[in-house]
């Protein structure tokens, strides 16, 4: 049965709005510590109400991890639509998403753990952001290819080396595991843009 325009649009605001207050919950004491019951009490709602519009915290948990991830990708259709060489656009990528990673985990710890959670509990949102990303290191890739830049005989192969090269910079537990011991993980990234850069066939 369809609701109607107007009953449909105020649904959508009772669930923006639960997702707004339990974001607040997750920055300021963390997702673990955050119940159902508190979101709901500060709703003014009883949690069956919140159950209605999401069937557990998990559920939540994933929406607003998803905002996050949004965040990411809007960075990178940024940098992978400017003018610069592909070379130049795969380099800024990759360290703006390994800046947007280091500082959700210095600036917003607690989202920063809210996304480990996701990444065990949910790995199917954070594996279809990275199949996404993927695409737009092919697309990159494919770029420098047509324009002599590269020198690749399948650039989906490609991608998805670059990926893997990348991980250790994007995977959030092994990016809290390098700034605990006071590594300069941006330092490594760029070794590690260098090599594959090299492996691409970009001339030195």
């Amino acid at each position: 049965m369809n609701h109607p325009i107007g009953m449909r649009t105020d649904l959508d605001e009772v669930r923006a709005r639960i997702l707004e207050v339990a974001e607040e919950h997750f920055r300021r004491i963390g997702y673990h510590k955050t119940s159902m019951a508190d979101i709901a009490f500060d709703l003014g709602m009883s949690r069956a109400n919140v159950y209605r519009f999401f069937p557990s915290r998990d559920a939540i948990n994933g929406f607003i991890c998803k905002r996050i991830l949004n965040e990411v990708a809007d960075i990178v259709s940024v940098i992978a639509r400017t003018k610069a060489t592909a070379s130049e656009k795969l380099g800024r990528l990759l360290i703006a998403v390994h800046r947007h990673g280091t500082a959700t985990l210095i600036e917003q710890k607690h989202m920063h753990d809210m996304i480990v959670a996701v990444m065990e509990e949910n790995w199917a949102i954070v594996k279809a952001h990275i199949e996404w990303m993927v695409t737009i290191f092919e697309a990159i890739v494919r770029e420098g290819v047509e324009a002599g830049e590269f020198k690749v005989g399948d650039p989906a192969e490609a991608a998805r080396a670059v990926k893997t090269a990348f991980m250790p910079f994007f995977h959030p537990l092994l990016i809290e595991h390098c700034v605990q011991h006071g590594e300069d993980t941006e330092a490594s990234l760029r070794e590690q843009i260098r090599f594959i850069l090299k492996a691409l066939g970009k001339p030195d």
